[in-house]
């Protein structure tokens, strides 16, 4: 399903835990890590999609996980010009996403990554807030941190954590 501007309407899914640390998986056969997420069917709405999403990317289900917010509009991001698959109609240029925060209510043993037929992620590891800005793939990033940005306030009720950590500004400095 793509809207008439090429965009296909997908949802992001910032799983945290009672730490606020969050989900970072790693894509199967790859070095990129990056938030579960998925397309939204032409019979879902977002919120099931998410549901749908987080069971068959992380094996959790809806009564395993709290739902703290989501995201008031579509955030997009325009694919790089050598993703885009030209010979596929209707041509999709990127993604508009709704995006979620939910909070796990149950044990890591809980979390399971082949709960579906092609699994999403090999690994994954709890990561500090800001940190998938800088390790998300180029063109995901300002998607990345507007969900983040907009969604912290419900995690960070006493204020949202300094984006830029001593450690990060050091590496740009090198």
């Amino acid at each position: 399903m793509i809207d008439a501007d090429g965009y296909r309407p997908n949802v992001g899914i910032i799983l945290c835990n009672d730490n606020r640390q969050l989900f970072w998986g790693r894509r199967v056969g790859q070095d990129a890590w990056q938030f579960p997420q998925g397309g939204i069917k032409s019979d879902e709405t977002p919120e099931q999609a998410m549901y749908r999403e987080l069971r068959e990317e992380v094996g959790l289900k809806a009564e395993q996980v709290e739902m703290m917010g989501a995201t008031r509009n579509w955030l997009r991001y325009r694919l790089p010009e050598r993703y885009i698959r030209r010979h596929r109609e209707p041509l999709c240029i990127g993604q508009k996403q709704i995006w979620f925060l939910l909070r796990a209510q149950c044990g890591e043993d809980a979390f399971c990554l082949d709960n579906c037929e092609t699994p999403e992620f090999e690994e994954w590891r709890w990561v500090k807030y800001w940190q998938p800005i800088r390790e998300v793939i180029y063109f995901k990033r300002n998607v990345y941190a507007k969900a983040l940005q907009e969604l912290a306030p419900l995690l960070y009720p006493e204020g949202t954590p300094n984006r830029f950590h001593t450690n990060y500004l050091r590496q740009q400095r090198r």
